[in-house]
């Protein structure tokens, strides 16, 4: 599936489910692992859980593959893997303290 159209699916369904603060990093000229980096915050851990579970379900639906899945355990980071598409769907304390934007931003 075309990393664009996988983006598009991801914002969607994180948006669906009521995530703030989505940002769409292209690090394509930073990286060949992957495209694109998605970076959500939620409110709580079952929210966290509630968009991993929405992601996952859109993109299959769609004809996308799930590659992996992190972090369902505590919920406080979760992590999913969609090939060129990364999504990190964090609570705010995380998101603030691992400060992944600055990391993969020139």
């Amino acid at each position: 599936m075309d990393s664009n159209k996988l983006v598009k699916i991801t914002v969607d369904a994180l948006e669906e489910i009521k995530a703030f603060d989505i940002k769409v990093l292209n690090v394509n000229k930073l990286t060949s692992m992957f495209d694109f980096i998605i970076i959500a915050s939620a409110g709580s851990s079952r929210q966290t859980k509630a968009l991993a579970n929405n992601v996952q379900e859109k993109v299959k639906k769609a004809g996308g593959s799930i590659l992996c899945l992190e972090g369902e355990q505590t919920g406080e980071w979760l992590l999913v893997d969609l090939g060129d598409v990364i999504v990190h769907i964090m609570q705010p304390e995380a998101r603030e303290y691992y400060n992944l934007e600055a990391l993969w931003t020139e």
